[in-house]
């Protein structure tokens, strides 16, 4: 990988994969609405991207490359806080935890079971929490 290679931007699709990560789209309200209804069924995962930050493409790139989940064992959701930064806020306030990007929240049963930001998020096992 080039040193150009960490700024490049992540589609905007509703569903891509990047990694071995299903990734869908968060870009509404409805959706959180629906994220959080989800959550009692399995785990939630959002990751705030800031498509403009290394750092952030950074982290994601080893946020997938080191989860390797199957589909069946969480959902994640891709938010490009440059795209949709008052969704990000709500989430903040929702869910009473400080914006920050990046961001990853792990959601289950309707609550927030684990967060972390910046460089901390590649030490979070995500499977801790499935």
């Amino acid at each position: 990988m080039g040193l150009f290679d960490l700024f490049k931007k992540h589609e905007t699709s509703s569903e891509s994969k990047q990694g071995g990560v299903q990734w869908s789209s968060l870009s509404s309200e409805e959706d959180l609405d629906k994220l959080i209804d989800k959550s009692s069924e399995k785990p939630q995962c959002i990751f705030k991207n800031s498509t403009s930050c290394g750092i952030s493409s950074m982290v994601l790139r080893s946020l997938e490359a080191q989860y390797d989940l199957k589909p069946e064992q969480a959902d994640f959701y891709l938010l490009h806080i440059q795209h949709n930064r008052p969704l990000s806020n709500q989430i903040a306030q929702r869910f009473n935890i400080r914006h920050e990007s990046p961001q990853l929240l792990i959601i289950k049963n309707g609550q927030v079971v684990r967060n972390a930001s910046h460089g901390a998020i590649t030490e979070v096992s995500i499977a801790k929490y499935l």
